[in-house]
């Protein structure tokens, strides 16, 4: 079973499950919007028995993490949650991990490797180079990619925040089914997760996130000059495994061909069949054994 900890860090009290042995090296496992840590307890087992420390934080809105001060906007932007993540490190003391993460976890551990990239070991990036450029005009899509964005275009709405608030339980499930459209997931896999949109900042937080990125909301003063360099795309390099699910609806596998030079020489890019957004529940044993390859299987 793993442990319920918690680790208190400038802005957050952050709640994270522990895999393993407390001395092995330590590898952060970051999940998306809408997850939790659950996503993980198939990808983390492996790694334990494998000798690794297995460390899955709930992310800023999920499950028992909190804000510490009330009086903090509610702001969930690339950079805040990469921020989080280099503020959960430096909390319990890591100066060097490996990092996993999809969809908004996906987007902190692409920050974090290229904001400090001594500090990460390697990296398995699901759905590709998750960096947004949140400061040019916002360019249109193809009308397939356009309705498989609804649900941000509903968030960019008043009527969608309330939506949200009311609904959040079968929107949530409804992306679940929409992005991964071959994965049979039965009620009880769902409500295992569910409790952690109870948070009570989850609501602003996703609201947040979803307007900021298409220029509605705005930015934290703090992360200006990250955003500016995010912008740039910049590049990864550190070692990197990519990992893309055949059948992700919402992040269609062609979306990660041309992103290669933003990655390191001989960086190996996998289309995953039989997997959808939710890689790390669909196709636990592909994401553990990416992650041993990337790290030779040393837990060193």
């Amino acid at each position: 079973m793993p442990e319920g900890l918690s680790v208190r860090t400038p802005t957050l009290e952050i709640g994270y499950e522990a895999h393993g042995n407390a001395d092995g090296f330590p590898v952060v496992l970051l999940h998306g919007f809408p997850d939790d840590v659950r996503a993980w307890d198939d990808v983390a087992a492996p790694l334990a028995a494998a000798g690794y420390r297995a460390l899955a934080p709930y992310l800023r809105g999920y499950g028992p993490t909190r804000l510490l001060d009330d009086a903090t906007p509610r702001m969930a932007q690339q950079a805040a949650m990469a921020q989080d993540l280099i503020d959960f490190l430096d909390a319990l003391g890591l100066d060097r991990v490996g990092l996993a993460g999809y969809d908004w976890g996906g987007r902190a551990a692409c920050i974090t490797a290229i904001l400090q990239p001594e500090r990460v070991r390697g990296l398995v990036t699901i759905g590709g180079y998750n960096v947004q450029d949140t400061l040019s005009p916002p360019r249109p899509g193809t009308a397939v990619e356009e309705r498989a964005y609804w649900y941000q275009w509903y968030f960019n709405t008043e009527r969608g925040r309330l939506g949200l608030e009311q609904n959040r339980y079968d929107i949530c499930r409804l992306l679940w089914q929409e992005w991964s459209p071959t994965w049979a997931f039965g009620d009880a896999t769902y409500e295992r997760t569910a409790p952690s949109f109870d948070n009570p900042n989850f609501v602003d937080l996703v609201i947040h996130s979803y307007r900021h990125r298409h220029r509605n909301a705005p930015s934290d003063p703090r992360f200006t000059e990250v955003e500016r360099l995010l912008a740039s795309r910049p590049p990864i390099t550190v070692p990197s495994i990519i990992l893309h699910g055949a059948d992700d609806t919402v992040g269609p596998p062609y979306r990660s061909e041309g992103e290669m030079t933003q990655f390191p020489p001989g960086t190996v890019r996998r289309v995953v069949p039989k997997a959808g957004h939710f890689m790390p529940r669909e196709q636990p044993g592909v994401v553990a054994e990416a992650l041993l390859e990337l790290f030779d299987g040393s837990p060193a």
